[in-house]
C-alpha cells in the first residue's frame, strides 16, 4: 500500500527497479506485510513519511543524473551530453586538479626562430589554454647537441629560458597548468646542428636508413639522409643526465613552468637506449633490459632531485608499440613491464603512453597490450594517439586512463574542448604548416575559435636569418 503510493505520489523512476525504490519503500512496505495491517498510527505516520522523503531523494539524484552535465570553458557555461562526460569530469594529477580531461600534446611546430621562443609563440599557447586545462610545450633540446629539427626551441641558454617566460605567463593568464617537454633527439639529427660539425650522439653507431626519413638542417638545407651517429662514451653519459636536471631546474625556477614531461619515446635518445634495435652496448647502459631501462630513470631520478625532490612535477612519454625513426625493440612487453614498474614507485605526476598511430591504426593486439601494460602503472595515465571525441570518451570510461591528449585537431581547434561539448563542426588541420618554419603564423595562430571568420596568417620573412648570423 505504501510502496504504491510512495511511488505514485512521487513518480519515482526506480520503484519498479530491483531494488524496490531501496530501503525506503522495502521498509514501508514490509511493516504493511509482516503486520498483515498497518501499525499503529504514529509509527505508521514515521514510516510513510520516511518512505516519502527517501523516496523522493532517489528521485532527485536519478533525475540528476540523466540531466545533461555543463562545464565551465574561459567563464563559459557549456553543455556536455551524456555521452563525453568522460571528457569533462576533471582528473588529479600531481599537485594539480584540472577541470576537463582533453590534454594539449606536445607538437613541434618549428615556429622558434634561432631555437629561441618568439611572442608569436606566446599567441599560440595561450590561444589553447582554458581555465583548468593541462597543456604540454612542444619538445624542448636540454643541451645543444639535443636539437634535429631547424627552429625548435631550447632550454639550455639564458636567452632561451628568458623567451620561455612570457609564454608560461600567457598561459598561466587563462587558468591552465603547463609542463614543458625535455628532450634530446640522439641519433635523429645532423651534423650541421651539432658543435663542430661532429656527428649526432647515440647508443650505438645504427644510423636510420630508411629512405622516408629524412633531415633539414637549421638553415632549411635538405633534406639531407641521416647520417650514421657516434655512440656515446660511457663517461659522457653522466653529463646527458646532468643537461635533462639542469634544463628541468631552470624551467620551473626561472621560465615558471609548472613541472616537467621526459620524452622517452618515438625514438629519439632515451628511447634509443631502451630498445634493442638501437641500443648494442656491452657496458651497463646495454644488453638487459635492466641496463637499457637504466639511463631513462637516471634522468627521471635526477630530474626529481632538481626539482626539489617533488616527483609530482614530473612526468614522462613513452612509445611501446612505436617504430618512429625506425626504433623497436624484440620484446616490448617485457621492456616497458619491468620500466613502468620501476616508474611507478617513483611517485611521478602522470606516465603519458602513445598508441602507434601516427600512420596506420593501432592493431586490435597493439591496442590490447597496451592497455595491459598499464596495468603496471597505479598512478595517473595521460593516453595519446588518434582518439577523436567519442574513442576518447570510451578509453576514459573503460578506466584505461584519466585524460586523452589531443594533438592535431587541438592544434586546428583552439577551443577544442568548447566544440567537443557542442558537438560543434571541427576546423581541418593544415599538415603542410604543421613543420614549416617559412609559414609563419599561418596554420599557427589563424586558425578561428568557434563563430568566428579565419583571417589567413602572415608568412614569416627570414626564419633562418637569427642561424645563418
Amino acid at each position: 500500500m505504501l510502496l504504491t503510493a510512495t511511488a505514485v505520489l512521487y513518480s519515482c523512476p526506480v520503484a519498479a527497479s530491483p531494488c524496490a525504490c531501496a530501503c525506503a519503500c522495502w521498509l514501508a512496505y514490509t511493516c504493511n506485510k509482516r503486520a498483515r495491517a498497518c501499525p499503529p498510527p504514529a509509527v505508521c505516520a514515521v514510516l510513510h513519511k520516511r518512505a516519502q522523503v527517501w523516496c523522493f531523494q532517489h528521485f532527485l539524484l536519478i533525475t540528476r543524473r540523466s540531466l545533461p552535465q555543463v562545464f565551465s570553458f574561459n567563464g563559459e557555461t557549456v553543455p556536455v551530453p551524456a555521452s563525453l562526460k568522460p571528457l569533462f569530469r576533471g582528473f588529479t594529477m600531481g599537485h594539480h586538479t584540472l577541470s576537463h580531461n582533453c590534454v594539449y600534446a606536445p607538437l613541434t611546430r618549428c615556429r622558434s626562430f634561432g631555437t629561441v621562443p618568439s611572442p608569436m609563440v606566446a599567441t599560440y599557447y595561450s590561444q589553447r589554454a582554458s581555465k583548468g586545462g593541462f597543456m604540454l610545450t612542444e619538445a624542448a633540446p636540454v643541451d645543444v647537441t639535443g636539437h634535429g629539427y631547424p627552429c625548435t626551441p631550447g632550454l639550455h641558454t639564458d636567452a632561451q629560458l628568458s623567451a620561455w617566460k612570457p609564454v608560461v605567463d600567457a598561459v598561466h593568464a587563462k587558468g591552465a597548468v603547463f609542463f614543458t617537454q625535455l628532450w634530446h633527439v640522439g641519433r635523429a639529427s645532423h651534423s650541421e646542428y651539432q658543435p663542430d660539425g661532429a656527428a649526432p650522439v647515440a647508443p650505438s653507431a645504427i644510423a636510420i636508413t630508411d629512405p622516408a626519413w629524412t633531415v633539414y638542417g637549421p638553415t632549411g638545407s635538405g633534406p639531407h639522409p641521416y647520417p650514421v651517429p657516434r655512440a656515446l662514451e660511457t663517461s659522457e653519459i653522466a653529463g646527458i643526465v646532468a643537461a635533462y636536471a639542469n634544463a628541468a631546474k631552470r624551467a620551473v625556477n626561472e621560465a615558471g613552468f609548472d613541472g616537467v614531461e621526459v620524452h622517452s619515446a618515438n625514438g629519439y635518445l632515451l628511447n634509443e637506449f631502451l630498445c634493442d634495435g638501437t641500443n648494442t652496448r656491452s657496458d651497463s647502459y646495454g644488453g638487459s633490459i635492466e641496463n637499457r631501462c637504466r639511463l631513462t630513470l637516471e634522468v627521471m631520478r635526477a630530474v626529481i632531485q632538481a626539482l626539489g625532490g617533488d616527483a609530482k612535477k614530473v612526468g614522462i612519454r613513452l612509445a611501446p608499440f612505436n617504430m618512429f625513426l625506425q626504433c623497436s625493440d624484440s620484446d616490448p612487453m617485457a621492456l616497458y613491464t619491468h620500466l613502468l614498474k620501476e616508474l611507478d614507485a617513483l611517485g611521478l605526476a602522470y606516465v603519458h603512453l602513445i598508441m602507434p598511430r601516427q600512420f596506420e591504426p593501432s592493431s586490435e593486439e597493439e591496442t590490447k597490450n597496451l592497455y595491459a601494460l598499464r596495468a603496471h602503472y597505479s598512478g595517473t595515465v595521460l593516453l595519446a594517439g588518434g582518439f577523436d571525441a567519442a574513442s576518447g570518451a570510451a578509453a576514459l570510461a573503460a578506466g584505461h586512463g584519466h585524460a586523452i591528449v589531443y594533438g592535431r585537431h587541438y592544434l586546428a581547434n583552439p577551443d577544442l574542448p568548447k566544440r567537443f561539448a557542442l558537438g560543434a563542426e571541427l576546423n581541418a588541420y593544415d599538415r603542410n604548416t604543421f613543420y614549416d618554419p617559412t609559414a609563419g603564423d599561418r596554420g599557427y595562430t589563424d586558425y578561428p575559435f568557434l563563430g568566428q571568420t579565419k583571417t589567413e596568417g602572415v608568412p614569416a620573412v627570414d626564419p633562418f636569418a637569427a642561424v645563418k648570423a
